[in-house]
């Protein structure tokens, strides 16, 4: 009964040195030269230690926000291609439409300068 699971054990083995072995390799045989810029905390691209009530640049989250859209258009499209030929014209013309909006939406942004980055 136990040669059943042979295989599943061997799955799990090989996931976790492929998941652990790059991780492995790169700490073992990758450099160590710290300094202080290296080792200084970096969240949104001003200094973590200053100020709470500063000035930040919105740009920022916009560039997430942009991100999320698109990564939500890509999450949406996929299902979509894989079963286009059962869903038929309907589905193939509201999908068209999501991406037209979207590209509406991605002009929009690239006019207004969201894109560029100073």
């Amino acid at each position: 009964m136990l040669d059943n699971y042979l295989p599943i054990l061997i799955f799990i083995t090989i996931g976790i040195l492929v998941g652990v072995g790059p991780l492995a390799l790169g700490y073992f045989l990758g450099p160590r030269r710290p300094d202080q810029e290296k080792d200084s905390p970096y969240e949104c691209g001003f200094e973590a230690f200053e100020n709470a009530r500063m000035k930040f640049d919105v740009r920022y989250y916009l560039v997430a926000i942009l991100f999320i859209i698109f990564d939500l258009e890509i999450a949406f499209l996929f299902p979509w291609a894989v079963a286009l030929e059962s869903l038929g014209m309907v589905a193939f013309v509201a999908m068209t439409l999501f991406l037209g909006i979207l590209v509406v939406g991605f002009i929009y942004e690239w006019r207004k300068g969201a894109l560029e980055w100073e």
